[in-house]
């Protein structure tokens, strides 16, 4: 019997902690991120923003949660009922899931894994599924068509992300994203930080710039093109089923901008090698460089008009790509040449 609970009981109850101790916190971020991008938002355009519930609008995400809660959801009569059901709770899974292998400091994370990478590229490759299902199931050329925009969407940038982590994988010699934030535990004539954004700074670009296009934000929001979609792949949708799209893309967003941080602008590593700034817990600069790069997926909102479609299509196949691909063979080569390429971490 203590066998048992040693075992198998305890690990899982452990286990279940570490998931709730990430999960709780992520959903109450995806809150109010909302209430965040509307303040910031109405920052932009000289208004005020959400003021009215509680004080300064705080408690404008509980509203809007409740109010989803209350709604009914329907399901279309022409629509595939169990596909059109699946479909948000996939796409809300999978924003979840990943973070599983994201580390918030030395250790402290759910899985160590050495293929984290892999991990979150295959689950940023099935987020597509979600929007793809729920465009075919609703019956409705709308949503039919924003999941068409979307699929092709996400798999063009996807190219871009994949040659960009590659590059990232050269310079730190490994897949585990704990080595790949240790890689960058240097500095550079005594005070810059080493971190890849500085000699990657195009690669850098790149991967915000696609992780806009993966999670379809702004100005590469195609699939849900109000003008001529109404709402594009979820124009159906109502109540929770709408409200789980919405925060699996929240989700997403948190999520591109925790991987922006961890391989380009050096996790939870200070960005001031010196005392007093060492002092701060990892944690929290990790949190901080989160909320940066979170910060700039609203301003881009803000500050950019939409693309048209033939635009987006030609950044990512005629200028991304190359460019990925081109600075790729460029850092293999450099570090082969100037004998800089990592051992291998086990």
């Amino acid at each position: 019997m203590a066998e048992f609970w040693h075992g198998y009981v305890w690990p899982t109850a452990i286990t279940v902690a570490e998931i709730l101790c990430i999960v709780v916190p992520l959903l109450l971020a995806i809150a109010y991120y909302t209430y965040a991008e509307r303040k910031v938002l109405a920052f932009s355009q000289l208004r005020k923003g959400p003021n009215v519930v509680g004080p300064f609008g705080l408690f404008q995400p509980l509203a809007d949660g409740l109010k989803l809660l209350m709604k009914e959801t329907v399901v279309p009569s022409g629509a595939n009922r169990v596909v059109f059901v699946a479909a948000p709770m996939i796409t809300f899974t999978l924003a979840l899931v990943a973070w599983a292998v994201i580390p918030f400091d030395v250790g402290v994370v759910v899985s160590n894994i050495n293929v984290g990478i892999l991990y979150l590229f295959a689950i940023s490759s099935l987020s597509v599924y979600g929007i793809i299902m729920a465009g075919w199931a609703s019956n409705s050329r709308y949503a039919f068509l924003g999941a068409l925009r979307s699929a092709a969407q996400m798999v063009s940038y996807e190219v871009s992300i994949g040659f960009v982590l590659v590059t990232v994988l050269l310079c730190a010699g490994s897949l585990n994203l704990t080595a790949i934030v240790e890689a960058q535990d240097h500095v550079w004539l005594g005070f810059i930080p080493g971190w890849f954004a500085i000699p990657l700074l195009p690669m850098f670009v790149v991967f915000f710039v696609s992780a806009l296009a993966e999670t379809n934000r702004p100005p590469f929001d195609m699939p849900e093109d109000e003008a001529t979609l109404v709402a594009g792949y979820f124009v159906e949708y109502s109540a929770m089923s709408f409200g789980l799209f919405f925060l699996g893309e929240y989700g997403n967003m948190i999520l591109m901008s925790a991987m922006t941080s961890i391989l380009f602008l050096g996790g939870w590593l200070s960005p001031i090698p010196l005392e007093p700034f060492t002092w701060i817990p990892g944690p929290l600069w990790l949190l901080a460089k989160v909320l940066f790069v979170m910060f700039c997926f609203l301003w881009v909102r803000a500050t950019f008009p939409r693309f048209r479609y033939d635009q987006l299509m030609r950044l990512g196949w005629k200028v991304f790509l190359p460019l990925s691909l081109a600075w790729l063979v460029l850092t293999a080569g450099v570090l082969t040449a100037m004998g800089w390429v990592p051992a291998p971490v086990h």
